[in-house]
């Protein structure tokens, strides 16, 4: 009898630790942002399963995916879905299309799907210099009849609208955040914006970038970038700057004051740092970076001007290399988690947590496509059989500074050979560069470095998997778990009562 009594007590226990689990599961409060740009997505049941377990309970997409949408449903993830910039001038002037958009990517989503969708992103950046106002003037009547639209489907309270913006839509002629204003080609415009997204309760939303304000200015203070860096600090009249975001987020808060928005919401919608595409994308500048953003965002800390803590979007969750380079080869390294969800460099989470690697994610065989032994560089079709091979695959890590960018000629072929076999879902044809390629079962990483020749995921293995969401699947654990622990509470206080 006391065996069973002791058995039952540790059933119980463990019953217990896995409501635990379920209870507490996302508690902490991150956010992110989820890019789908890639050749090889991880299903959006595993990167959904991904965020919670590293306690991410909002996310930022930046169009109406359906798969994301739906594997979001019933999550317990509050979701802000995007509209991009080449959808403005349509939803500018077409009423009818502004509503169809809604109907489809928002309303049915709540309706349908229990997601929970908190705001609507219109557009992304645009007002950014490097757009000459192409999108200025379709950014705001898009705002207002996407407003309408919700109101009209009777979401005007639930779902709020935003615009995510770029740092350079203010600017400091002193140099310093008390100097802080808009810039004068854009100002009737922002004042615009922010007046209606204050009268039905929206937030502003700001990207702000320590990396690209480094990486951009070789006199850049490089200690500056980071939370923890040893910088000269600026001194701004009684207030002392030892961080660039810090001083960029006052300098917007004081552009809003002049305005007379002093206590307008502020939402930084992107923040972080990649890990490969130039010298300064690098694992250890980026885990130092993210380690204190992390600390701050579990400290609720604000900035000087604002001393509560905003909702911060890390940028991103995951690596996409089918996003467009234009910015730097850097672009397609942002993700916190690689490709694959798997782990690019520790980070404390608070509370003893730590990041927690995507779980079910299937691989294609143990095989690289790589420069024949036998193959030379001189040959003529060389150079064109490289070129190849990175325009239908992505090579930003062959870049300068990159992670793969000391490797001699024929690493450099092996390495692009490789990403287009792989992108390529290891085709027999797609390992056959003019004769310079073979298929080789040896990793072909160099055992220094953080070079890696990648195997991709198996989209064929992913796609015969059920399609139930995490959600879904976590709640009916949790709940046969709860009537499981009922049942043997009830029977613990029987024997012990006997």
């Amino acid at each position: 009898m006391a065996l069973f009594n002791q058995q039952y007590a540790t059933c119980f226990l463990l019953s217990l630790c896995i409501l635990s689990q379920c209870l507490t599961e996302g508690v902490i409060g991150f956010a992110c942002n989820w890019g789908t740009r890639s050749t090889h997505p991880l299903t959006p049941q595993i990167v959904v399963r991904l965020m919670k377990d590293n306690g991410f309970n909002k996310v930022k997409l930046f169009e109406a995916d359906p798969g994301a949408l739906k594997a979001l449903g019933r999550s317990g993830i509050q979701v802000m879905v995007g509209i991009p910039n080449d959808m403005l001038d349509s939803l500018a002037s077409n009423v009818n299309a502004v509503i169809a958009w809604v109907t489809q990517n928002v309303s049915t989503y709540i309706s349908k799907n229990g997601v929970d969708i908190r705001y609507v992103a219109v557009g992304n950046e645009a007002f950014l210099k490097t757009y000459n106002g192409r999108f200025v003037n379709a950014t705001f009547p898009a705002i207002q009849n996407i407003q309408a639209a919700l109101i009209k489907a009777g979401l005007g309270r639930q779902v709020k609208v935003t615009t995510p913006l770029n740092a350079d839509v203010y600017q400091s002629d002193s140099g310093l955040p008390s100097g802080g204003n808009f810039r004068p080609d854009i100002q009737d415009q922002m004042i615009n914006i922010i007046k209606f997204l204050r009268q039905n309760g929206g937030p502003l939303t700001f990207n702000i970038y320590p990396f690209l304000s480094m990486d951009a200015d070789p006199n850049f203070p490089k200690e500056f970038a980071f939370f923890d860096g040893s910088a000269s600090p600026v001194v701004d009249g009684s207030i002392t700057y030892t961080n660039v975001f810090d001083a960029n987020f006052d300098t917007l808060v004081s552009a809003l004051e002049k305005n007379g928005f002093s206590s307008m919401p502020i939402i930084v919608g992107e923040v972080g740092w990649p890990t490969d595409g130039s010298a300064n994308a690098n694992i250890k500048n980026a885990q130092r970076f993210n380690q204190g953003l992390f600390d701050r965002i579990v400290k609720k800390q604000g900035t000087p001007k604002r001393t509560t803590a905003p909702d911060i979007y890390v940028f991103g969750l995951i690596d996409e290399d089918a996003k467009s380079i234009e910015p730097g080869p850097f672009e397609r390294h942002w993700g916190v988690f690689n490709f694959d969800g798997s782990i690019k460099y520790p980070l404390n989470l608070g509370g003893g947590k730590s990041l927690v690697a995507a779980k079910g994610v299937k691989y294609l065989p143990k095989q690289w496509c790589v420069m024949s032994n036998q193959a030379n560089p001189t040959d003529p079709s060389f150079a064109d059989s490289i070129s190849k091979a990175c325009t239908y695959a992505d090579c930003t890590s062959l870049s300068p500074g990159a992670s793969c960018g000391n490797l001699d000629p024929k690493g450099n072929a092996s390495y692009a050979f490789n990403m287009y076999y792989q992108t390529m879902d290891q085709r027999k044809d797609a390992c056959n560069f003019n004769g310079l390629s073979a298929i080789t079962t040896i990793n072909p990483s160099p055992p220094q470095g953080s070079c890696k020749f990648e195997i991709m995921i198996d989209l064929g293995k992913h796609e015969n998997k059920s399609t139930t969401s995490f959600a879904a699947s976590m709640k009916g654990t949790c709940s046969m778990v709860m009537l499981v622990l009922s049942f043997m509470f009830t029977m613990l206080v029987s024997i012990i009562s006997a």
